[in-house]
């Protein structure tokens, strides 16, 4: 029954990927093993940013695992900051990728995504979801892998957005704050949480909703600059 609950959980993380993989035509360009490439990037800048973290923060934790009513809203918007790096990262991803513009968006977005999935989640369903006693988080935290592929897929956009020189001007301060809310999307999450008290599935819903909704933003942009660079 543990083997069962943990081939659920991984099935609902990984499937996602591969529909995007399969349909998004990145399987006719045989771009698997730039995947690959993109998710090794993003394991070196997760090992810049926990040198960080552990210089500058070395005693901050999850305050909602850890003690929610010791939430510090400066201190969690500084630990995010350093989620910046994560840009830079993606824009040379992008620029390592020859194709056009949808192309390296999903690849770089899938890659990071993934990569996440694995390094974020996978060690944890594995021990946690073979447990004995059944536990309703390892499937949220799957639901989460999925919304991880919206969120990350929608920072990539922005990134290849903001790197276009034939951005028209009036959207620029548009990218720029969708950048803000991406970046900065685990404080505003964690935010929303204490003030709200909104803990497990209604988190989780409402982490969907904030994706989904800045999905949809960035698509439209991303859209009517696709549009006019053909």
């Amino acid at each position: 029954m543990t083997l069962y609950h943990f081939g659920n959980c991984l099935a609902l993380s990984y499937i996602p990927f591969w529909i995007v993989y399969k349909y998004c035509g990145l399987s006719e360009y045989g771009a698997f093993w730039k995947c690959v490439q993109a998710g090794g990037v993003y394991a070196l800048t997760q090992l810049g940013k926990m040198l960080l973290l552990a210089t500058f923060f070395p005693t901050s934790g999850d305050y909602l695992q850890d003690d929610p009513d010791n939430f510090s809203p400066l201190q969690e918007l500084l630990k995010c900051t350093v989620d910046l790096i994560d840009l830079i990262g993606l824009s040379v991803v992008m620029s390592r990728i020859a194709g056009k513009g949808h192309t390296k968006v999903l690849i770089a977005g899938l890659g990071w995504a993934g990569a996440e999935l694995v390094l974020s989640r996978l060690l944890e369903l594995w021990v946690g979801a073979r447990g004995t006693e059944f536990d309703w988080k390892y499937i949220q935290k799957s639901f989460e892998a999925n919304i991880s592929i919206v969120h990350f897929l929608s920072v990539t956009a922005l990134v290849w957005l903001h790197s276009r020189h034939d951005l028209p001007k009036q959207l620029v301060p548009a990218v720029v704050i969708l950048i803000g809310f991406h970046s900065y999307k685990s404080v505003i999450c964690d935010m929303i949480s204490h003030v709200l008290h909104m803990y497990s599935w209604s988190l989780l819903a409402f982490k969907a909703v904030f994706s989904l909704t800045m999905a949809l933003v960035v698509l439209h942009i991303y859209g009517g600059v696709a549009s006019l660079a053909a």
